[in-house]
């Protein structure tokens, strides 16, 4: 296949329609969960914790493997990695949808975790090797908004599943795209376009999947009764398994990642940016379901309906994003993201209640759709922009980190608070109760350990449930509460970074121009000895 002088290469409506929809595959099956996850809960009688796993197990998978398999694909064949991907997906879908019980499910989320880690950095990676100048923004931009679009209109296709069929058929919707997907990856996708002849860093690549499993593990385990030390180990595995990560990458002769690279100031900045961003996105989609349907009283197509407002703006405002990328500079429209963010957050701190309005819960989403359409673009495009073609993978893997590490440690930040939260508030619900002498230490765990377990006791002891489901939705909004003030935390932590760090538009330019000189410099050096 041969690229076309402006930019973009032949048949490129049907090369990015395909790329559009492998990403789809990943996208929906990383936000179709957390509709399921009350119903998941009641089938299993699953702890929070549990409930928190098996929402961040797809991120998971995904988030450990894409450095690796990102290599591994710039090295050997990006199109071998979209097969292997999307044919992965299929078998781990149906995993998911018939799990046997919660353990299953987990391993079949960060399965799929991992199909989506061959195929997902692959796409982006195409997309920065096919198409160059104004037309790699533009695909990006639809790469990005499309994307972003689907996981928010996931919500909407789990709810409807819901009403009708069991939770695990959210699991299997993404199989028919996943054949379609294949088919058209192999008829349309070229095979070898501007890959990398060195080897791969595979010591590197095993290293990269041990730290991030075991920093997203920690997180989770870290506020759960008799697991503490679990979560220290899993965190101290965390932190050696990141420093041999650096000190390889430093000494490897082919490093995995480049730290010269990573070092570059639009690379770096923007790979924080993103993760806030996009980390920033999942919590709150995660947490929100579960407030809809446990506090408010959604069913399952209501609450997954509810978060369509953000689909929608998303998709309008990426667009104008990749416009507003060239007209003003990253910097500019990663701060408009960050502050319609923080609009979307705050509305859901000050006005998301037991009471709440339908337009408060919309305003919310709205925002932060605008946000995450706004800032997607930049993010994804300065870190493409900073690094040569041949290290497109690494790129492209780094921006799937954004959202998909990002997802994990924030959404697991976030799901770590709304448990701790949860479990005081209920502790000190029952302990105030002029009957909890009477409380069993069975009842009270199963009480305490998710608002799916309450539910479970109110329907064993119906004289009681209107007091435990009220106190459950309201120890519920009490995690709520820490999680997302600590998500606004986050946010103003990633804007201050931005203002200050990132460079303006013609400092921007001027150093995406000199990266660019010092990559054709290194690459001609390279080709002459």
């Amino acid at each position: 296949m041969t690229t076309l002088t402006d930019g973009r290469p032949a048949r490129a409506n049907l090369v990015l329609a395909s790329l559009i929809l492998v990403a789809a595959v990943a996208n929906l099956n990383l936000a179709v969960a957390n509709v399921a996850l009350p119903d998941i809960g009641k089938a299993f009688d699953a702890s929070q914790t549990s409930l928190n796993l098996i929402a961040v197990g797809f991120s998971l998978g995904l988030a450990a493997s894409v450095l690796y398999l990102g290599a591994v694909g710039d090295r050997y064949g990006r199109k071998t990695m979209l097969v292997l991907g999307m044919s992965l997906s299929i078998p781990a879908s149906l995993l998911a949808g018939f799990a046997p019980n919660e353990q299953v499910l987990f391993l079949a989320r960060v399965i799929g975790g991992l199909s989506a880690g061959m195929a997902y950095p692959t796409t982006l990676a195409l997309i920065t090797a096919l198409w160059s100048g104004a037309g790699r923004t533009k695909a990006i931009a639809l790469w990005s908004s499309i994307g972003g679009g689907l996981s928010a209109l996931g919500p909407l296709v789990a709810g409807a599943l819901l009403e009708w069929f069991f939770w695990g058929s959210v699991f299997l919707v993404t199989i028919p795209l996943a054949v379609i997907a294949l088919g058209m990856t192999l008829w349309l996708v070229p095979s070898h376009v501007n890959e990398s002849a060195d080897s791969v860093d595979h010591f590197g690549g095993m290293v990269s999947v041990v730290f991030v499993g075991a920093l997203v593990l920690g997180i989770n385990f870290l506020p759960i009764d008799g697991m503490k030390t679990t979560a220290v180990i899993s965190l101290g595995v965390a932190v050696v398994a990141g420093i041999v990560f650096v000190l390889r990458q430093m000494r490897a002769r082919n490093p995995l990642y480049d730290l010269h690279v990573a070092a570059r100031r639009i690379f770096w900045v923007a790979a924080v940016a993103g993760i806030v961003v996009f980390g920033t996105l999942m919590g709150v989609m995660y947490i929100s379901q579960q407030y809809m349907q446990n506090v408010l009283a959604y069913d399952t197509l209501e609450a997954g309906s509810a978060a369509l407002p953000a689909a929608i703006v998303m998709v309008l405002v990426a667009p104008q994003s990749a416009k507003l990328v060239e007209a003003r500079g990253a910097r500019f429209t990663l701060l408009c993201g960050y502050v319609a963010i923080l609009f979307g957050l705050a509305v859901a701190l000050l006005l998301w209640d037991e009471s709440t309005s339908y337009w408060a819960i919309a305003l919310g989403f709205m925002f932060l759709g605008a946000g995450v359409g706004l800032a997607g673009t930049p993010a994804s495009h300065s870190l493409t922009g900073s690094v040569p073609v041949s290290r497109a993978g690494m790129a492209s893997g780094t921006a799937d980190l954004q959202r998909d590490l990002g997802g994990a440690i924030v959404q697991s930040i976030l799901g770590a608070l709304l448990t701790a939260g949860y479990t005081a508030s209920f502790t000190a619900t029952v302990a105030a109760t002029p009957q909890a002498a009477s409380v069993s230490e069975q009842t009270e765990a199963a009480l305490e350990k998710s608002f799916a377990g309450a539910v479970n006791i109110a329907e064993r002891y119906p004289q009681y449930a209107q007091q435990i489901i009220g106190a459950a939705r309201s120890a519920f909004l009490d995690g709520d509460t820490r999680a997302y003030t600590a998500a606004i935390g986050i946010v103003l932590i990633g804007a201050v970074l931005v203002f200050f760090v990132f460079p303006k538009r013609d400092e921007e330019r001027a150093l995406l121009a000199r990266y660019q000189a010092e990559d054709e410099s290194s690459e001609g050096a390279v080709r002459s000895a």
